[in-house]
């Protein structure tokens, strides 16, 4: 087979999700018997010291056979967060007021060793690199 056609196999149908210093690919790819099956990637980007930056990368397979019982999984896991936690994000990533100490002190019990707090790092845009 020519390398043109491997190349219309690889992209059937593809959609991307840029997420901060995340991006999910989604690509439909094609098995060797020309059913469908779904990778799932995810990209991260990562500076060195010396200003270069690298990704890695991390990669689901899924096949059709387990698309119902994934979907069912996902649905269930997601309503989950969603429900115990909200929609909205609480950390210090995304939270300029976010105070992990209070966070702390209601929802773990007070065992656990005390946490700087977030006005003690430098926030840093990496969207920016």
């Amino acid at each position: 087979m020519s390398d043109h056609g491997m190349m219309e196999k690889e992209e059937i149908f593809s959609k991307v999700l840029r997420a901060g210093r995340r991006t999910y690919f989604f690509d439909v790819r094609a098995t060797k018997a020309e059913d469908y099956y779904l990778t799932i990637t995810e990209s991260k980007k990562f500076t060195n010291d010396d200003g270069s930056f690298h990704y890695k990368k991390h990669k689901i397979y899924l096949y059709k056979e387990d698309f119902s019982e994934f979907n069912e999984i996902l649905k269930e896991m997601t309503d989950y967060v969603v429900n115990e936690k909200g929609d909205e994000v609480i950390s210090e990533r995304h939270q300029k007021d976010f105070k992990k100490d209070d966070f702390d002190s209601e929802d773990h019990n007070s065992n656990s060793e005390p946490v700087k707090s977030a006005e003690s790092f430098t926030d840093i845009n990496f969207e920016d690199i």
